[in-house]
């Protein structure tokens, strides 16, 4: 029997990811719910919360055999995401990352994918990453995590990037 553990992405219901986490936690379901602080309004004050940075996502690493029945079981998730028909792997490299732009970066959003140009970044915390840009506006770069469908978004300098040849 296969017992070795991966990373997948779990869509949610709404507005649901840090109870889905709790939950995750008291089932003791190794998870990763990217959280940002942002500053929002209220009547009577301004707050700064933590939010999901893909919303309706949270990440679980497990046996998929052995544990995906019970993380389906959790109230709030809808299914895992599916690539080619089954459950789409996130390479650790993709975690890391995500966990390196939020402890590096402050001002990080997730965007929906969009096709673009293959670049690498070539100095950084990114340095060798490759990924998809759509656009570089002054210092903002558009990086793409394929296997999530989202792009994180971080300043760098456009010398920091590099095309890479397709061939």
């Amino acid at each position: 029997m296969h017992t070795s553990k991966h990373w997948y992405a779990v869509y949610t219901r709404p507005r649901w990811e840090k109870k889905i986490v709790a939950q995750f936690q008291l089932r003791q379901i190794e998870h990763y719910c990217p959280l940002q602080k942002t500053r929002r309004q209220w009547s009577d004050r301004m707050k700064i919360v933590e939010e999901p940075l893909f919303r309706s996502y949270v990440f679980v690493r497990i046996c998929l055999l052995q544990e995906q029945t019970a993380v389906r079981m959790v109230p709030g998730v809808i299914n895992f995401v599916y690539w080619n028909g089954k459950p789409a792997v996130v390479r650790d490299e993709e975690i890391l990352t995500i966990k390196r732009f939020l402890r590096d970066y402050t001002e990080v959003r997730a965007y929906p994918l969009q096709p673009g140009q293959k670049v690498r970044i070539i100095d950084g915390v990114m340095m060798d990453q490759e990924g998809v840009v759509e656009k570089v506006q002054g210092r903002k770069v558009y990086v793409v995590l394929d296997s999530i469908g989202y792009a994180l978004v971080a300043e760098f300098n456009q010398s920091s990037l590099e095309p890479v040849d397709e061939k």
